[in-house]
């Protein structure tokens, strides 16, 4: 063997000196091979820092000292079966190691004991403790270390789960968690509950002795015969030490091994070669396992090679790794000192002192992703202002300016844009989802995604929602983008008063921010939003400019693909992007910014669709905003009917979501105050006192059951369930707001029902006339209640045109000749003002000149010429709600307005009778003609 090493690499005279163990030279050929391919020069006494060598040093030097004595004595066979004379360390006792046949058993957790190995481990069993000094005491310091099996049921791999849970096992449940293969140790040293294990050779468990402590029979098992001069082994055996020997070049600490080895074992062996190389290697419990119970030498040592092999695989990827790393650090020290050099010389030199290199990166690095994307002209003015940053002082205001127009610049969507969802089922199930009714602005929505899903793509358009507040408009805002699947932003322009906010500033301006948009692109990251520009019918109109004008380009869809922004001032592409404007009026809209959008109305509500509403929506949301159970309340039909007729009869729900709120707040505060609402497990420190008091609280004298604490509080919610109907609805939302608009029963001579339309939906008032003085020639008519002077027009106008009638009708009636007039609209203190209350001034002036009331349930709207036509009105919608909402029952309108009528729902014209009239002719025959009708 000393010649194959000396032919792999190394020459007789770099071997080491022969070592001397004791008082004899130990020639070891392997060991000098090994010592002279690591490098070593001098024994060393030091032991390594592996688990295998944990013993103290000062028990280490005192068990050599002793092996080196009784080695000079004893010239026994090693354990291997070996007929050389090997050099040992390991201190003789009584009995000799080979007569001990019953031993402690000792569980090893992580990796089995290696004969020559020192293992060191904790024993918390102090009747396995009290066992092991015993043994020491009586010279015969042995027991048997095996290795735990894998617990199945044990989820945690920690240390200190893993020896919580050898102390937990005893007797026969210990055995049957132990390898049978394992390994006789000495005892070295006890210190505490560490107790320090050298290994000596093989053993196999037979049978159980006693369980506690864990006493085992053994027989020591030796290694199978073989021929040292196999070539097979031979060649096998070299290949591990010219594996290791590769190894040791990179690892001091596994020199230490092979020195401590030899210092307590002796010479190296083919087996004791094998033990060597499985026990220092990072090889896995089961594979160490795997090594100490065979017992053929040649594939013992072929296992050892592939851990070896696998060991040394191992230090290359280590050794890669650190060099990758060593690299990087050194190249970025490297750089970092460069860098650090070329800022103190560009100091001393006063060439700059900010690092406009890096932002100059930075805004590259932004727009290298998107650069086919960007517009040649953007392109343009950011590669100048680039070139104009590296020329500034970053001391400079100039310098900050363009530094901000980049960042503007270059952080904008250039040609990104979201993937439109044109799905028409999903967007219909989504709208519906958000929104009960509101037929005609779904179908709207729906013709704009199948337009954009046969052309493949979506032009932007600009859609304005008109109607009272609370109808929902910027929630169907909302609900659009989700069914586009497009990103959506909302900014409000109510009593905006500067251009800039819309333009942006020039950025020659301390401050200067871009326009709305801008930021809006910004915020987003798309360039096909859904921007929802709310409230604008109140924008306002300062010193710096009309918005309202300013938001022309924006808006319109022939100038908005080149839209400019002060701030930016390069043009940016807005075709794409869905305008959505909300407003409450559109009168208050100037007309060039309203011929730019495609108006669609939302009148508002029935009480029919606020009663589905207010259960399907807003019930749900209040009961979850407040924490109450569906369980814990029952809010009756009748009691919803009467909150929506009583005190919510604006067209919108957002004041009945209030209502709502509030009743479910009260009932909130009725149910704590009661003790519905389970303690805090804190409050009773005893569980048992704690159900105690819960059960008194619950059950009645005349139903005691023991029952557990859930059960009892679930029962008691059951029973203090709280109904709302129309009797205790007062007690939650206090007196009714509103009473019957129908103030007349049956209506008097001289008073007739009108239709109005206000920025809350429709309602319906009286006009009254009466008489104030009668005389020849005292003819004339006095207006009261807050007209507007459209209004007032129209009284004269009716005036006329009822004197007119009369005259035709009732020729020798000279009514209005010689009687003065009043006419009166009710709510005096509302401002009133419309084209649409004519017809109803004449009819209440024709029924106090004929001393005939109208027919009853009536209602009317138009306005009326000289002549006694009927002009157009507005809101029919609204109107028609408010006569139902007032039962009713005939409704006359102009017969212009039979087609808005018609596109009304069926559930708003149920019931109806409705007239279209063109002249004033047919509405007096309906007035007052039932008396014919009649007979």
């Amino acid at each position: 063997m000393l010649k194959l090493f000396s032919s792999t690499g190394s020459r007789a005279h770099h071997l080491t000196p022969a070592i001397r163990v004791g008082s004899r030279s130990v020639d070891s050929p392997l060991f000098k091979a090994l010592s002279q391919l690591t490098g070593l020069n001098r024994r060393s006494t030091s032991l390594g820092h592996r688990a295998f060598f944990c013993s103290e040093p000062t028990d280490a030097a005192s068990d050599s000292e002793a092996a080196a004595e009784a080695e000079a004595k004893a010239a026994e066979s090693d354990s291997d079966g070996s007929d050389s004379k090997s050099s040992s360390a390991i201190v003789p006792t009584n009995p000799r190691p080979e007569d001990c046949l019953t031993v402690l058993a000792l569980p090893v957790p992580h990796r089995p004991l290696f004969p020559g190995f020192y293992m060191p481990i904790y024993v918390k069993d102090p009747k396995v403790l009290a066992a092991l000094q015993e043994s020491r005491r009586r010279q015969a310091p042995y027991a048997g270390a095996f290795l735990l099996k894998d617990d199945p049921a044990a989820d945690s791999s920690s240390s200190t789960d893993i020896e919580k849970n050898i102390n937990e096992l005893k007797g026969q449940n210990l055995l049957d968690r132990l390898h049978e293969v394992g390994t006789l140790a000495q005892i070295s040293s006890i210190q505490g509950d560490q107790v320090i294990l050298v290994g000596h050779r093989r053993l196999r468990i037979t049978e159980m002795v006693s369980e506690e402590p864990l006493t085992v029979k053994v027989d020591h098992i030796k290694d199978k015969p073989f021929d040292m001069d196999d070539d097979v082994i031979k060649a096998t055996s070299f290949e591990v030490i010219s594996t290791l020997r590769d190894v040791l070049k990179t690892s001091s600490l596994w020199r230490d091994h092979v020195q401590t080895y030899t210092q307590h074992i002796g010479d190296f062996t083919y087996p004791r070669l094998a033990d060597f190389g499985a026990a220092i290697c990072g090889a896995n419990r089961h594979q160490a396992q795997e090594v100490l119970e065979e017992l053929d030498i040649h594939k013992r040592l072929r296992l050892t090679l592939e851990l070896m092999k696998k060991e040394m695989e191992i230090s290359k990827i280590q050794e890669t790794i650190a060099k990758a790393i060593e690299e990087k650090i050194s190249g970025e020290q490297r750089r970092y000192l460069l860098n650090e050099q070329l800022k103190a010389i560009k100091k001393e030199l006063g060439v700059e002192t900010d690092d406009k290199s890096a932002l100059s990166a930075k805004f590259k690095e932004r727009i290298e992703p998107n650069k086919e994307k960007i517009p040649p002209h953007v392109l343009q003015v950011i590669e100048e202002e680039l070139t104009k940053l590296q020329l500034l002082e970053a001391s400079s205001s100039e310098f900050n300016v363009t530094r901000n127009y980049l960042d503007w610049l270059t952080i904008l969507p250039w040609g990104n844009y979201s993937d439109e969802n044109f799905d028409v089922v999903r967007a219909q199930q989504i709208l519906d989802e958000d929104h009960f009714g509101l037929s005609d602005v779904k179908e709207r929505i729906l013709e704009f995604i199948a337009v954009g899903r046969l052309r493949g793509t979506s032009q932007g358009k600009i859609i304005c929602l008109s109607g009272p507040p609370g109808v929902g408009k910027t929630s169907i805002g909302r609900s659009i983008a989700r069914a586009l699947n497009r990103k959506f932003f909302r900014f409000s322009v109510g009593g905006l008063a500067d251009v800039a906010e819309i333009k942006g500033h020039r950025r020659t301006y301390v401050g200067a921010m871009p326009g709305k948009m801008v930021q809006c692109l910004k915020n987003v990251g798309t360039a096909n939003p859904l921007v929802l520009i709310d409230e604008i019918d109140k924008l306002g109109r300062g010193h710096a400019g009309d918005p309202a004008s300013a938001l022309l380009e924006l808006l319109d869809p022939e100038q908005n693909a080149n839209f400019l922004d002060h701030y930016l001032d390069v043009t940016i592409d807005l075709s794409k992007v869905l305008f959505v404007c909300t407003a409450n009026v559109i009168d208050m809209i100037p007309n060039p910014l309203l011929d730019r959008m495609e108006v669609i109305s939302i009148a508002g509500y029935i009480t029919d669709e606020k009663v589905h509403i207010a259960r399907d929506y807003l019930e749900k949301t209040a009961r979850g905003d407040c924490g109450i159970k569906p369980e814990q309340v029952d809010v009756s039909d009748a009691a919803l009917l009467s909150l929506i007729e009583n005190y919510c009869r604006e067209a919108g729900v957002r004041n009945l979501q209030k209502q709502i709120e509030k009743i479910y707040r009260k009932i909130a505060l009725k149910l704590v105050r009661e003790g519905v609402v389970p303690e805090e497990p804190a409050v009773a420190s005893d569980p048992e006192e704690a159900e105690i008091v819960t059960k008194l609280d619950v059950e009645s004298p005349e139903n005691h059951v023991d029952e557990p604490k859930e059960e009892t509080q679930t029962e008691k919610i059951a029973v203090e369930k709280v109904m709302i109907d129309e009797s205790n609805l007062s007690d939650y939302v206090g007196k009714p707001v509103f009473h019957a608009e129908k103030i007349y029963e049956p209506t008097p001579v001289g008073v007739v029902m009108g239709l109005a339309w206000t920025s809350m939906g429709g309602s319906t008032l009286y006009i009254e006339t009466t008489v104030v003085e009668e005389g020849e020639g005292k003819g004339g008519l006095n207006i009261t209640g807050q007209l507007g002077d459209v209004m007032k027009e129209s009284a004269q106008i009716a005036h006329t045109v009822a004197r007119k009638i009369m005259l035709e009708k009732e020729p020798e009636n000279q009514f209005f000749a010689n009687s003065k007039l009043h006419l009166h609209v009710p709510a005096g203190a509302t401002p009133k003002d419309g084209p649409s209350a004519g017809c109803t001034m004449i009819t209440s002036l024709l029924s106090l000149a004929m001393k005939k009331p109208v027919k009853e349930d009536l209602a009317m709207t138009g306005e009326v010429t000289l002549t006694g036509r009927i002009l157009p009105i507005g809101g029919v919608k609204e109107k028609t709600i408010a006569a139902r909402r007032s039962q009713v029952k005939t409704i006359i309108f102009p017969e212009a307005n039979r087609r808005d009528f018609e596109e009304l729902a069926e559930n708003v014209k149920e019931g109806l009778d409705v007239h279209f009239v063109d002249d004033y002719g047919k509405i007096f025959e309906l007035a007052f003609g039932y008396d014919k009708q009649q007979d």
